[in-house]
């Protein structure tokens, strides 16, 4: 029974990490669908965001299932509590993409863009940090968790600097008020991507627990 429960455990674990790979995935290729006027790119997003929500309400029946089938320990309780709200977390992140891919797609066509707006370097550094809250939450890396929490910062930073820009460059040119409208919605998301990386930070640090 115990075996049974601890495999079942193990591929709960392993869909989380599949599904930080597929979210992590959809804001990369949303950010490269607006760099290159993509909107084919833009639509791909949109339309794997139903695989993304199909695999975190699978982690999540799987998490119920594993609470009632059998009286977890402390330490899988804050496992499976762990990966109930790291789900959910992901599943955002999917939301987001979709944000960035659906107003790619409405900027295609678009000839005049902002130019100071630093859209690759946010969305870099939101991208790394999502990448590295799952490294931490995959190996179980306390230190890891500690220095993504830390480096939200910068992503906060980079978003205040860039609305900044955007704002003074839709002021100097009117006609890149369209673009620079687009621009903030992306901006905001990517900067939310962030915000649930640190949440996941976070709850790998509640999984870990005391050391």
């Amino acid at each position: 029974m115990r075996t049974a429960y601890h495999e079942a455990l193990e591929a709960t674990r392993l869909d989380v990490v599949r599904l930080g790979a597929l979210a992590a995935d959809a804001i990369r290729v949303s950010v490269e669908a607006l760099d290159r006027r993509d909107s084919s790119a833009g639509a791909r997003v949109v339309a794997g965001d139903d695989v993304i929500d199909d695999l975190r309400r699978k982690i999540e029946a799987a998490c119920i299932e594993l609470i009632w089938r059998q009286q977890p320990v402390a330490g899988e309780l804050r496992e499976i509590a762990a990966m109930l709200e790291i789900a959910t977390d992901l599943e955002r992140v999917g939301d987001y993409a979709v944000d960035i891919a659906k107003n790619a797609i409405k900027l295609a066509d678009v000839p005049l863009r902002p130019q100071k707006v630093e859209v690759d370097r946010i969305a870099g550094a939101a991208h790394a940090l999502l990448l590295d809250a799952m490294r931490a939450y995959t190996e179980r890396d306390n230190a890891l968790a500690d220095i993504t929490i830390e480096r939200d910062d910068e992503v906060d930073a980079l978003y205040k600097r860039s609305i900044k820009l955007l704002q003074q460059e839709m002021q100097e040119d009117a006609e890149m008020v369209r673009a620079g409208t687009r621009y903030l919605f992306v901006l905001a998301a990517l900067e939310r991507v962030g915000d649930r990386a640190n949440n996941i930070a976070w709850h790998t640090k509640d999984m870990i627990g005391p050391n």
